[in-house]
C-alpha cells in the first residue's frame, strides 16, 4: 500500500476511505456545532481525518459521513465551507 506511514498510526480517511498515515490527514473535530480543523491534532474528543484534497471534502458531505463518525450534529454546509478555506490555504 502506498502512503502508509510504516510502523506509524494509520487513520481512513472519510472522504475516500483511504488508508494514510496519520501525519498525512487533515484532523477535524466538532466545536459549537461546526466541524473545524484540529491543527495540532491534540484536540479532545472524536476525530474524523480527510485527505487535504478537495475530492475528499466532496466525498465526505456527499455521503455526510463526518458528523455520523464524529458522532455529533454539525451544520455540514458551514463545516464544507471551512474546510474548503483551509485547503485553499494549504495549495
Amino acid at each position: 500500500m502506498t502512503g502508509i506511514a510504516k510502523g506509524g498510526p494509520v487513520r481512513m480517511c472519510a472522504g475516500c476511505r483511504g488508508r494514510a498515515g496519520k501525519a498525512e490527514l487533515i484532523r477535524v473535530v466538532a466545536r459549537n456545532g461546526v466541524g473545524v480543523v484540529d491543527e495540532a491534532q491534540t484536540a479532545p474528543g472524536r476525530g474524523v481525518y480527510l485527505h487535504p484534497r478537495p475530492d475528499c471534502l466532496e466525498q465526505a458531505v456527499k455521503r455526510r459521513s463526518m458528523g455520523r463518525l464524529l458522532r455529533a450534529e454539525i451544520d455540514g454546509a458551514r463545516t464544507a465551507e471551512a474546510l474548503r478555506v483551509h485547503l485553499d490555504a494549504l495549495t
